[in-house]
């Protein structure tokens, strides 16, 4: 089982169909992939995925859970027509009052996690929110350690052909140097 949080492939990226673009590089189609029967499954909100995600190892995702069965035709297929990224399975879910925001570089080379506070506030870092919380104590029993900035996997295969990527973004195998001793 894969859960999945997908990007269009507008020139600046956002999701679901046609390559139409929203805010430059985030988020805005989830999607989790049914164990039985493999098929994509568009996810209502942030807050759903965050939920399935969290817990899909133990609790897989099913078509059943989003009210339709294997039968039924896939929500969407997974293409080239977006960018698509696969998250962590059982990453914890934002504390609550947080956002967790994830937005996509311009060179494609990854995406940066942020999380956004009940006040509005970026924080890009553990620093950040180690500073946050001390300084907002009525986020009694909320720790750094509740936040994760892990990145996505950007799906190669999906990424816009026209794009050209930093060498950084492309993994390359390192070459073997033979000893001529």
């Amino acid at each position: 089982m894969k859960v999945v949080q997908e990007n269009s492939n507008s020139k600046t990226l956002s999701t679901p169909s046609k390559r139409s673009g929203s805010s430059h590089g985030s988020v805005d189609v989830y999607a989790a992939q049914c164990k039985n029967c493999l098929k994509w499954r568009v996810i209502d909100s942030q807050d759903e995925f965050e939920e399935i995600r969290s817990k899909v190892t133990d609790d897989p995702f099913y078509c059943s859970k989003k009210g339709k069965s294997c039968d039924d035709p896939a929500d969407m297929e997974y293409d080239a027509t977006r960018t698509w990224v696969m998250d962590k399975p059982n990453l914890p879910k934002a504390p609550e009052g947080f956002k967790r925001t994830l937005v996509l570089r311009k060179d494609y080379s990854k995406l940066d996690a942020y999380y956004i506070t009940p006040t509005g506030k970026k924080l890009r870092t553990r620093n950040e929110i180690a500073a946050y919380l001390n300084n907002h104590p009525e986020h009694k029993g909320v720790s750094v350690s509740d936040f994760d900035f892990s990145s996505p996997k950007i799906m190669q295969d999906t990424v816009p052909e026209y794009f050209e990527q930093k060498d950084s973004a492309i993994k390359k195998p390192k070459a073997v140097v033979k000893d001529e001793a």
